[in-house]
């Protein structure tokens, strides 16, 4: 199988790279090769690449910035998978496509279930849920995956972000209003290998058992504030050296940002248990496992 795997430079791309375990399989091509700012050109390296099944994680998510950058927030969130969906379509090629809990308004404090009602806050939460429906709407054989908080122990995001700020700052200021589930990027990757049947042939039905569309995460819940308060304690745990800190709860009113953020990003693994058999691992699990590759990386140093 030629699976084309687009965005390995990002923290989920480049997770499955490592979990498929079939290099000599797998397709990692750069911007020159695929380009998601340029639809125009996305059948014709399609057709040069000639994949039998497209996994896309690849996203803009610069989610405050999107709200000055809606033409190319949409034309790589909407406009990019809808053009790969159709090209799935025509060639009978499967694909994954992964989405957002941004997706939902964040009402309420129930779980949400892949066949709630969305009504994104932002425009990154818009133009993930106008690339949905284009993936839907082409008619191929498609899985979407929607996830939550996604974090590594590498690259840029709130795991490093809270490790840079505790080793210079003696307070941080963390907001605890917002509740989700942390999930690893490594998480999310064992877990798509592991769904994925080895033939293509197969694809079909595995995926329609799930409706096309399944939510993926770290089981369990916290708040932002409840994921930095635990970050700071396994690094100390592990001897790593921070200033004295002390972690402070804010809301969200209490620090404003150019995008709304949903309050409740909550997402229920109901379907990922019953039409894949996936038990996700908790999120604390999942951080202690970044916490040790961090360390032992050398990175603490």
């Amino acid at each position: 199988m030629r699976v084309l795997l687009i965005g390995t430079s990002g923290q989920v791309g480049g997770a499955l790279e490592k979990a498929l375990h079939r290099p000599e399989q797998v397709l990692t091509p750069g911007r020159r090769e695929l380009d998601l700012s340029d639809t125009a050109s996305l059948p014709a390296s399609l057709d040069n690449l000639a994949p039998e099944l497209i996994i896309n994680p690849a996203a803009y998510t610069a989610v405050d910035r999107a709200e000055d950058e809606a033409d190319i927030a949409f034309r790589i969130n909407a406009e990019a998978p809808s053009v790969i969906a159709r090209w799935s379509a025509r060639h009978s090629v499967p694909l994954v496509h992964f989405s957002t809990d941004y997706v939902f308004s964040g009402s309420g404090d129930r779980p949400w279930r892949e066949d709630d009602l969305c009504e994104p806050l932002s425009v990154y939460g818009k133009s993930k849920l106008q690339g949905e429906v284009g993936v839907r709407d082409a008619g191929g054989v498609h899985l979407i995956v929607r996830t939550s908080w996604v974090y590594s122990s590498h690259g840029r995001n709130f795991f490093r972000t809270i490790i840079r700020l505790a080793r210079e700052s003696p307070t941080l200021r963390v907001v605890s209003d917002q509740v989700g589930a942390p999930t690893s990027a490594r998480s999310i990757a064992e877990a798509i290998a592991t769904l994925l049947p080895s033939d293509v042939n197969d694809m079909r039905e595995a995926f329609s058992k799930a409706d096309g569309m399944v939510h993926i995460a770290n089981s369990e819940w916290t708040s932002w504030y409840g994921f930095a308060t635990e970050i700071v304690k396994g690094l100390r745990d592990r001897n790593v050296g921070l200033k004295a800190i002390q972690l402070v709860p804010i809301q969200s009113s209490d620090f404003p940002t150019r995008a709304v953020r949903p309050l409740n990003s909550r997402l229920d693994l109901t379907r990922a248990a019953s039409s894949f058999g996936l038990r996700m691992p908790s999120w604390h699990d999942a951080l202690a496992q970044e916490l040790d590759e961090f360390v032992q990386s050398g990175q603490a140093c």
